[in-house]
């Protein structure tokens, strides 16, 4: 049987930019990655081009990546594998296809080798990011592809690609937003290093879709009864099974106890705008039970990467427990593709896809050119680690503050004003008062934790009401950094017990 592959009309169907431009962009990447792969192979014995290279630019397609990323992903190996120079690279296509090619072809040299060569990868990875995101959205289609034919490889190789993916490509996807390509590196690398596990878990999500589906499907059809007797009739609805490996760490969590679970599905409702949001959760309680403190507003309070929703978890009439995910379209998009869903997604009130780089960017702000247009602040725990690098040059001690800020789990406390902090899971008052400004922590000299006295090195709990009590001339007592769990807070204690020193 012949081997079906992505065509150039597949990619130029699938694209949002349809101006001709745009396409001829495309074709002349296809005719040039075509002549310059043509007779490579891939393990497999498949066509090289043909089957990663198109493939892998079909997916940037499909999430809506505009027309220099697709080409990119047409060519991002061709200055690694072919004789083609950079300049070739840039006179057959543009100055912008060559950039990106050249940031993803620096990224294939990075090889995963324990602690050190990890912190170097992440370090090396955020670089690029910063100058470009999409350099490494591309990297995350091409990694994808390849660990959907990871099986040709030697298994000692299949396990060290799997590992190396499981812990710089996945925790960046997760604090880009990128949920479902995310949950599909997840699945596939769960495969690779727990094969038994994987198994397993796969079998008990079979079971479990088998025996429920066609119950939940009539379910839906109340639920969409209910939302039309109330007049609301413009949204659409999709179910979700929750993914291997997501469910195996559930279960682990909840004792292998299924009925815990109450994620398992999710029931995905789509509306126009935020009003309907909120109105679809008042009737799905009426036509549901809802299952008491499983109520989530992520539309009021975002997570810190950027995803938004209502969840409620509930009981149906059949027992069933399901995750209800009410969401406009563009919170959808987001939701799946994070800072991706930004180039091809417009809202009604957009005439342009600008990209909010800027943000990704400050990372490493020496790396800021001049004529940059902004178009987002970035997230306080980038710029944080950011300082934080500066000061912190050791391997081991930069793998510390990955660890404690870049891959550690988030939680929002608020200001006496409603402010929002984003500060890792078991930050303190310390942390806390740092993340507001330097000169709010130099000068503490007390914390209210929801209106009580609490001591400094109290960890603050997701949804705390944090209030800081200051003196007018205030020096960080040295012993503070015991207290902080951030790089950002012991930055700034250090940095001030240095200056003490200089003055003295």
């Amino acid at each position: 049987m012949k081997q079906e592959y992505f065509t150039l009309k597949d990619i130029l169907r699938k694209m949002r930019e349809q101006d001709a431009e745009s396409r001829a962009l495309i074709e002349r990447a296809w005719e040039f990655g075509q002549k310059v792969h043509a007779g490579q192979t891939r393990l497999s014995g498949e066509p090289y081009f043909e089957s990663h290279l198109a493939t892998t630019a079909y997916y940037l397609a499909d999430i809506g990546m505009d027309a220099a990323s697709i080409a990119a992903g047409l060519l991002h190996d061709t200055l690694e594998d072919t004789q083609t120079t950079p300049e070739e690279l840039e006179k057959e296509l543009n100055a912008e296809v060559r950039f990106i090619v050249e940031g993803v072809t620096k990224l294939g040299k990075l090889k995963y080798r324990g602690l050190e060569r990890h912190v170097e990868s992440m370090r090396k990875l955020l670089v690029a990011t910063a100058e470009d995101i999409r350099v490494i959205i591309v990297k995350m289609y091409d990694r994808l592809h390849n660990m959907e034919t990871n099986n040709f490889h030697e298994p000692e190789r299949q396990q060290r690609k799997a590992l190396e993916t499981m812990e710089v490509y996945v925790p960046i996807a997760e604090r880009l937003g990128m949920g479902k390509i995310k949950s599909d590196l997840e699945d596939l690398c769960f495969k690779t290093l727990e094969p038994e596990t994987y198994k397993e878990t796969e079998k008990i999500l079979i079971q479990k879709r088998s025996e429920l589906e066609d119950r939940l499907e009539e379910e839906v059809k109340d639920l969409k009864k209910g939302l039309g007797e109330n007049g609301i009739r413009a949204f659409r609805t999709e179910t979700r099974v929750k993914g291997v490996y997501s469910f195996a760490k559930k279960l682990e969590r909840k004792n292998g106890e299924i009925a815990l679970v109450y994620d398992l599905f999710a029931l995905r409702i789509i509306v126009k705008n935020i009003e309907d949001c909120y109105r679809i959760l008042g009737v799905i309680h009426s036509v549901w039970r809802p299952i008491p403190g499983r109520i989530k507003d992520y539309i009021a309070f975002p997570k810190p990467n950027g995803y938004r929703s209502l969840h409620t978890s509930v009981l149906t009439r059949h027992g069933i427990t399901v995750e209800a995910q009410i969401r406009t379209e563009e919170m959808h998009q987001e939701s799946q593709y994070g800072i991706a869903s930004h180039f091809g997604y417009k809202t009604a009130n957009s005439t342009s896809a600008v990209v909010p780089i800027e943000w990704v960017r400050r990372f490493f702000p020496n790396l800021i050119k001049t004529g940059v247009t902004k178009t987002g602040e970035a997230p306080r725990w980038m710029k944080d680690l950011t300082e934080a690098q500066r000061d912190l040059p050791g391997f081991k001690t930069l793998d510390q503050a990955f660890k404690e800020d870049f891959f550690a789990k988030r939680m929002f406390v608020f200001t006496p004003k409603g402010d929002v902090i984003d500060l890792p899971v078991g930050a303190t008052a310390v942390d806390f008062a740092y993340a507001i400004h330097s000169s709010i922590g130099h000068k503490m000299s007390g914390v209210k934790i929801n209106g009580r006295m609490a001591s400094f090195e109290t960890p603050l709990e997701n949804g705390n009401f944090v209030e800081i009590l200051t003196k007018k001339q205030g020096t960080p007592n040295k012993k503070w950094i015991q207290h902080a769990k951030t790089a950002n807070a012991k930055r700034h204690i250090r940095n001030a017990h240095r200056e003490t020193k200089k003055s003295k």
